[in-house]
């Protein structure tokens, strides 16, 4: 966890924090609010990378370079979707088993 951002450490670490309440029933309610409030974190996430990797590219930057270094590996192509704001591809629902 050390070679990670700071923030990224400090998100981990409020999630053990969560796991660590004692309380079931107030552990189960901080995780409900935390959960409630995922998808706007996670639209704010997905617009604050888009707005990095596009002033990355403004820099000079190839796709290759950004997909790289910014963004742990991923193909050019991918980096490019992320500029566009493009989502990734959802997993696929999971088979339910036939009914007997």
């Amino acid at each position: 966890m050390t070679d990670q951002p700071k923030e990224v450490q400090r998100l981990v670490e409020a999630i053990k924090a969560l796991e660590a309440i004692e309380d079931d029933a107030e552990a189960a309610r901080a995780a409900t609010a935390v959960l409630d409030a995922w998808p706007d974190y996670h639209s704010q996430l997905r617009e604050l990378r888009q707005q990095r990797v596009l002033k990355l590219k403004a820099q000079g930057k190839t796709w290759a370079q950004i997909a790289e270094e910014a963004l742990g590996g991923v193909h050019p192509t991918r980096a490019q979707q992320i500029a566009q704001g493009k989502r990734g591809t959802k997993r696929p629902e999971a088979k339910k088993p036939a009914a007997e």
